[in-house]
């Protein structure tokens, strides 16, 4: 099946123009696609990428990719015949590069009224710090998030760039879009969506923010009942060198938990503080007596809440996880299926990701615009200076931002 498969997820008939970046901006667009939208992405030539081939970048996935130099006379008007035909667009430049190119909310909406126009940076449109270069790091670091992230004792714990990029990004860029696609299906009118990491991030954290309200969450890592400072709610190595997870927090699950441990004797350390200690170092110990699997074993079928801490390769593997097709094997890559699922409007990895270019004269004639195959002929060493887009993934030195002249 290829990514134009009718019928396959509830977004079907949606057309989505993503203007090319790296990290959450494709993400959310590989979402759209996955629930079934005809994303388009528009690369340039010798465009932004992962320093991986373009065959492994599971980000672009179930979406067809024309090449279009912005920086031509006809790249802006290439990208408008797009947007005239689209329901959504996703460009993830720092503010008023996408004005600057030809190709922002003003220029868009002149050609189709109803677009939904998705903005994805890291701080956002408006703002002292708007045009600053970032990274995931930054944007989770100055919303407290990072900072509350790993032991008390150690340096704050980088969850990767999950935070910020996809959770504090991505996904609310794709419910604002969603949102507002349906507003204009609704009235006629589109609007501009603002995503910014840095309010993603900081929304994450709402319920945390309510508990440090009520005294019931204290302001400093790894002293807190879900941040690795209770004793039953953390990980805990193996004699093996592996980690096993627990997350007994309630008392029927934490009786449950010391019973198969081994430690019985400590259920009244559950609600005393100042017993966390003693009972931190009695789990630890034993734990380290047996390996992970054996661990696995003991706890298998039992509501301890305790799992093994697997590593990325493993995952696939994992009996829950292959009963329920959590991972799917397409084109010889393995890799996380589309989710969440639907019963009426089943999705699917329809096809593998998109190389630069390759669907050009194919979109051209199913979305009707026929100018856009002469931008096949663009040349590699043809970029577009300062418009990397705002994105925190590590951003090759080449493609470092500089302001458009």
């Amino acid at each position: 099946m290829t990514a134009t498969t009718p019928g396959q997820g509830p977004l079907a008939g949606v057309r989505v123009v993503e203007l090319a970046g790296i990290g959450p901006g494709p993400f959310a667009a590989m979402l759209l696609a996955d629930l079934g939208a005809d994303v388009v992405r528009v690369d340039r030539p010798g465009g932004p990428g992962l320093g991986i081939d373009p065959a492994y970048d599971i980000t672009n996935r179930n979406k067809r990719s024309v090449v279009v130099d912005l920086k031509s006379p006809e790249g802006p008007a290439r990208v408008l015949d797009l947007v005239a035909r689209a329901d959504v667009l996703i460009e993830g430049y720092r503010p008023g590069v996408a004005e600057r190119l030809g190709v922002g909310p003003r220029d868009c909406h002149a050609r189709n009224p109803a677009l939904v126009y998705g903005r994805m940076t890291g701080w956002g449109q408006e703002g002292p710090l708007a045009q600053r270069a970032g990274h995931d790091i930054g944007y989770i670091a100055v919303t407290g998030t990072l900072g509350m992230i790993g032991a008390p004792d150690r340096p704050p714990a980088v969850p990767a760039n999950l935070v910020g990029d996809y959770a504090g990004g991505s996904l609310y860029l794709v419910v604002g879009v969603l949102a507002a696609l349906h507003h204009a299906r609704a009235t006629g009118t589109g609007q501009v969506v603002d995503a910014a990491i840095v309010d993603g991030a900081a929304h994450l954290a709402s319920m945390i923010h309510g508990m440090l309200a009520a005294g019931g969450w204290q302001d400093r890592r790894g002293s807190n009942l879900l941040d690795g400072g209770c004793p039953y709610y953390g990980t805990y190595e193996t004699s093996d060198g592996h980690y096993m997870a627990v997350g007994a927090l309630e008392r029927r699950f934490y009786d449950a938990f010391l019973a198969l441990l081994g430690l019985p004797e400590l259920a009244p350390a559950h609600a005393d503080l100042t017993r966390w200690g003693e009972l931190r170092e009695a789990v630890a110990a034993r734990f380290r007596t047996r390996t992970r699997d054996e661990w696995t074993a003991v706890f298998e079928g039992s509501d301890a809440c305790v799992a093994p801490v697997l590593s990325l390769r493993e995952a696939p593997h994992h009996p829950h996880l292959a009963a329920r097709g959590t991972f799917t094997d397409h084109g010889g890559l393995t890799q996380p299926a589309p989710a969440p699922r639907f019963s009426a409007t089943p999705t699917a990895v329809r096809g593998g990701p998109a190389l630069p270019g390759a669907d050009t004269a194919e979109v051209a004639r199913d979305w009707d615009v026929p100018r856009l195959v002469d931008t096949a002929n663009g040349t590699a060493g043809d970029t577009i200076e300062g418009t990397a887009p705002d994105t925190p993934e590590g951003t090759p030195e080449t493609l470092v931002e500089r302001p458009l002249p």
